[in-house]
């Protein structure tokens, strides 16, 4: 009997969901699908240059399960630049991350707020405008809630 599959923990959903090679209408374009938790992995090890272990750890799977996400996503990901095919990002069962932690540029304080609710206007401390999402919290600029299979 397989194990259960469970849902793959993500910083939250990309600003936009298709690339294509430029000049070449969408529609005559071969697509490769890359699922959130691939884009996420991708996120993780390449942009952010985190150890499988410690990207496995923040998606809530196994190194194991980490590194056949990985290589399935850079396999997508060349796959479309050397052909020339358009990439979308959709599906995958993913959960997205319980919490948002954002700074204050002037007086420094980190405060976090469940993902869902709006941005803040001001920092609670001293009332600052001047914030932004904290260094180890940037991910995604959109978030949205729950396990989700399929189109995102």
């Amino acid at each position: 009997m397989p194990r259960p599959f469970c849902c793959r923990r993500i910083a939250g959903a990309p600003p936009c969901v298709i690339f294509k090679p430029a000049g070449i209408p969408r529609f005559i374009l071969e697509e490769i699908c890359l699922t959130l938790d691939e884009l996420e992995s991708l996120r993780l090890a390449d942009l952010e240059g985190l150890y499988h272990e410690e990207a496995a750890q923040k998606m809530n799977i196994s190194r194991q399960t980490f590194g056949r996400i990985i290589e399935s996503a850079r396999r997508k990901t060349a796959d479309a630049l050397v052909q020339g095919k358009a990439i979308r990002i959709e599906g995958g069962e993913v959960i997205m991350a319980n919490m948002r932690k954002f700074q204050c540029s002037d007086c420094q304080h980190v405060w976090e707020l469940p993902h869902g609710t709006t941005r803040p206007i001001e920092c609670p401390a001293c009332k600052s405008k001047n914030i932004h999402r904290a260094e180890e919290d940037r991910g995604y600029a959109r978030a949205g809630r729950g396990c989700r299979r399929g189109r995102y």
